[in-house]
């Protein structure tokens, strides 16, 4: 019986609160299932020194006690984009018994499993918002976030390890680097962090063998800017970091004449991305320029040939500034991909006052990684929440983050939206370990109507334990896009279903409705693939809307949003 549960259920008197603390840690956590010697010795001394301090998490190493029962053999593979690092540790993946790949993107999890099955080699896919079992299979490609620190394997990988700095998601990618219970661990990334893998690693015991990679095409910063849109070539990629502006490009390059673009940016629909990108790389297609963000970084194989910055800066959420070294590099290095039709990869940009910053950058290293991401257990908090006298998880939150004690090695991520979230659910009659989950759902709080559905989908659990998607959603209302508002609206009303489909995978039969999701979210990725084809400059009668999607544009359309989400729209009045 998980922990979790078992301190939902009950009220404990403070005399009892260190030993169900020993127990969670030593019992029933998934993260602590199984206890060595050692750790029991460090626990046990704790306790009998009455000296347990819920907020140290100066040795997380410990949490994971099925990764320190084994002498893990760690390979950091380590080099440029385009070195072929990722692709040897995959072929070990390949030749091993058993396994799991564990990516930063949902697009790279799919990827990996795909390659991997049609390697014969039968591998599940596991992320926030799929589920997709394959008969006797023994690997698993995932999400880092959905690692499994329970189960043994003989090979795990990791990969884009660098963003274990990342203030977000780095605590992730520390787990899955401190817990995975495999013989041997290959981590996949940027030379930037060695140092702190190497250090984060002294106190588990591993073997660390590091391996460099250089590029394996030439990547050619261009002395010259692009200079007039007529000098676009098939093959070039322009980056730039907003939607208004991707498509201010897109019109640009088309009304040239010559070309017509796909668009990559991250609030797509990850299915358009990859449609979008197929289309790209499909020589037989009339799309043969990319317009993109920083989505292209990681997570899509593309034929590019030439890298275009329109500009160095980007908004961040707080505020707008100049690219990093990585970031620079990260993307530039997309060009050029080894034995595609573009060997040789160039990168320039639209401005001239941006290439001496371009050329800085390709030629310097990454900085290094000084800290790796760290965040705080359920079982933690939970425990803590009784010691503090509360349920409700906002001052739980912000009580333990601010009382926490880190190793010089760590950082606590930045949970900012996860406080934002917490605020909406502790307003309901919720238990910890519900309103936790809702605090962890992929919820962009930046997006009225992603916000509105997660505090509806919120409620209905609350009051009724079940949320139907009907009594939410409308189905039969939506609609290809004619203006970019109602493209983000579009957008939006797609997060709102991934979301429920996250949520059924958590909340057991209390989000039944998710093959309906589904569908839905499916009917939202052709409708804006079906703007994004509409949006391209053509000559009359040069693109028609596919007789499929014609009918999709009549049967869902709507005049407002209040058809898609009707309970969520009068909320919001």
């Amino acid at each position: 019986m998980a922990a979790a549960a078992i301190l939902r259920r009950r009220a404990l008197p403070s005399s009892c609160l260190h030993d169900v603390y020993i127990r969670c840690l030593l019992s029933y956590s998934d993260l602590h299932s199984s206890v060595n010697s050692a750790n029991l010795r460090f626990w046990r001394g704790c306790h009998n020194s009455g000296k347990i301090d819920l907020t140290d998490m100066t040795h997380p190493h410990l949490w994971y006690p099925n990764a320190r029962e084994k002498k893990r053999k760690v390979f950091l593979h380590v080099g440029p984009t385009n070195s072929g690092k990722t692709h040897n540790a995959l072929k070990r993946l390949e030749a091993s018994s058993s396994g799991v790949y564990c990516g930063p993107l949902r697009l790279l999890a799919r990827e990996v499993a795909k390659r991997l099955n049609e390697a014969s080699v039968p591998c599940n896919l596991t992320t926030g918002q799929e589920r997709e079992e394959i008969e006797g299979a023994k690997h698993n490609s995932v999400t880092v976030e959905m690692a499994d620190v329970t189960t043994e394997y003989q090979c795990a990988v990791i990969d884009e390890i660098q963003m274990v700095g990342c203030r977000t998601r780095g605590f992730s990618f520390t787990r899955a680097l401190l817990g995975l219970c495999s013989d041997e661990l290959h981590v996949c990334g940027d030379p930037a962090a060695v140092p702190i893998i190497q250090r984060l690693l002294e106190a588990t015991g591993d073997v660390i063998t590091v391996q460099y990679y250089e590029r394996l095409s030439p990547l050619v910063p261009l002395k010259t800017t692009l200079g007039s849109f007529s000098n676009i070539k098939e093959g070039d990629c322009m980056v730039t970091f907003s939607r208004h502006e991707i498509y201010k490009l897109k019109k640009k390059v088309e009304m040239a004449g010559k070309h017509l673009c796909s668009v990559v940016y991250g609030s797509l629909p990850p299915e358009t991305r990859t449609k979008q990108a197929t289309m790209f790389n499909d020589e037989s297609s009339h799309l043969n320029v990319l317009v993109a963000s920083d989505a292209i970084g990681m997570g899509l194989n593309l034929n590019i040939s030439r890298i275009i910055f329109s500009t160095l800066k980007k908004f961040d959420g707080v505020c707008t500034r100049e690219l990093t070294v990585p970031e620079i590099k990260q993307i530039a290095g997309r060009a050029g991909r080894y034995g595609s039709k573009f060997p040789v990869g160039e990168v320039t940009c639209l401005d001239t006052e941006d290439l001496p910053l371009l050329h800085s950058s390709l030629k310097s290293p990454s900085p290094i990684i000084e800290r790796a991401g760290l965040f705080p257990t359920f079982d933690l908090l939970s425990v803590y929440s009784r010691l503090q006298g509360t349920v409700f998880l906002h001052p739980i939150l912000e009580r333990f983050l601010e009382k926490a004690k880190l190793s010089p090695d760590y950082f606590i991520a930045d949970c900012e939206d996860m406080l934002k979230v917490a605020v909406i659910v502790d307003e309901l009659p919720l238990g910890l370990y519900d309103k936790y989950l809702f605090c962890q759902s992929p919820v962009d709080v930046n997006d009225d109507i992603s916000t509105q559905g997660l505090t509806q989908f919120a409620e209905n659990y609350a009051k009724k334990g079940i949320v139907r998607l009907k009594e939410i959603f409308t189905p039969g209302t939506l609609r290809v896009p004619k203006t970019h508002n109602q493209l983000k609206e579009l957008e939006s009303v797609h997060k709102v279903l991934e979301l429920y489909v996250w949520l059924s995978y958590r909340f057991d039969d209390s989000f039944p409705d998710r093959e309906l999701a589904d569908s839905q979210k499916s009917i939202c990725s052709m409708l804006i693939e079906e703007y994004l084809e509409r949006s391209g400059w053509q000559q009359p009668g040069q693109r028609r809307a596919s007789p499929s999607l014609r009918k999709l544009s009549q049967e869902y359309d709507a005049p407002q949003l209040s058809k898609y989400f009707p309970e969520i729209d009068a909320r919001s009045k």
